[in-house]
């Protein structure tokens, strides 16, 4: 049970966390209204916002403990309520070889990005981040697998400033593509689910395309979506086994199997629509002020060091992500 002494000192580094956080969400509704889109997400201006307000002004050590309750626990309880987006459904309606499919370039590209990030001189937990990112969900995954691999403030925000922003670049430049490529409607739909970072992202890539473009798109998104649960549980497993001791928090963290057991709910139908759309909404403004609460952990002076090589390595991930969905596409003879 947790004191109420220690409750009252969460508040100061709360507030400041959901005050950054609805900072991003406003500046996210400006994009919107001027240009039409919002090309940023309002998650990765709360980062910006916070980490400039921590570089640019001395912090009274007053906010450190909600700081750290922002980034930590409510980023967690973010996680658990994510589960509730994904369906098991979605992976009967693709058919086996197409989930194997996607399996086997998320298992690969993963592998790559490590390799790749280790080359370009990263160390092995911002490598880590990075090819999780790369290779399932973007923000969402860098975010989820941070607290099993214990990564420091500075490598996942380092890592999710990166991959937003090539995020943004390959939405823009990915239907140019695909009519440079002649990829089919279905084809550039698989193709963009298995690149890009995160679901908006993809509806974005692929409504341009055609609506064909936009489903198939989402579908492969969302079943990427759901081996985020269990390759977690498998690091979880790997790093409690790297150890001497082996504990159930790290072979299967409590927001992990949060994670499980509302997808299972999902899945069968047990969660009413309404109660859906408002666990969604929940999760992206957790999301949203945990991400706050992690800018306002870093300093960005302790980012430059890092920053050329995260930015060519995970360049470099994103185009061996988009080769090995190539051959994917032209292995399994998608028309």
């Amino acid at each position: 049970m947790i004191s109420s002494s220690r409750l009252i000192s969460y508040l100061p580094g709360l507030a400041l966390s959901i005050a950054v956080a609805v900072a991003g969400l406003l500046l996210e509704r400006a994009e919107l209204a001027v240009s039409g889109a919002r090309p940023i997400e309002g998650l990765v201006l709360a980062i910006v916002i916070g980490t400039a307000l921590r570089s640019g002004f001395r912090l009274s050590p007053a906010f450190t403990p909600g700081i750290t309750f922002s980034a930590h626990f409510l980023l967690e309880c973010a996680i658990v309520a994510l589960g509730a987006s994904v369906s098991f459904a979605a992976v009967r309606e693709a058919g086996p070889q197409l989930v194997a499919g996607i399996a086997v370039v998320v298992l690969l590209s993963i592998v790559t990005s490590f390799a790749i990030g280790r080359l370009f001189g990263l160390s092995p937990k911002l490598a880590f981040l990075i090819a999780f990112g790369n290779s399932i969900c973007g923000n969402s995954a860098i975010a989820a697998s941070a607290p099993v691999v214990e990564a420091s403030a500075e490598d996942v925000a380092a890592s999710i400033a990166f991959t937003a922003v090539l995020g943004v670049v390959a939405v823009l430049a990915m239907p140019m593509m695909s009519v440079a490529a002649h990829l089919s409607a279905v084809q550039y739909g698989v193709f963009a689910g298995l690149t890009v970072y995160a679901v908006p992202l993809v509806l974005a890539a692929t409504a341009p395309i055609g609506a064909v473009s936009l489903q198939t798109g989402t579908l492969v998104k969302l079943i990427r979506v759901l081996m985020l649960g269990p390759l977690l549980f498998i690091v979880g497993l790997a790093r409690g086994l790297g150890g001497r001791r082996l504990s159930i928090s790290h072979v299967l963290p409590w927001f992990i199997a949060g994670f499980a057991i509302m997808a299972v709910l999902r899945s069968t139908d047990v969660l009413p629509p309404a109660t859906l759309a408002l666990i969604s909404s929940t999760a992206s403004l957790l999301t949203t002020v945990a991400m706050a609460g992690l800018g306002l952990s870093v300093d960005v002076r302790s980012l430059r060091q890092a920053g050329g090589r995260v930015i060519i390595a995970a360049i470099a991930s994103l185009l061996a992500l988009c080769c090995l969905s190539m051959a994917m596409i032209a292995l399994i003879g998608i028309v």
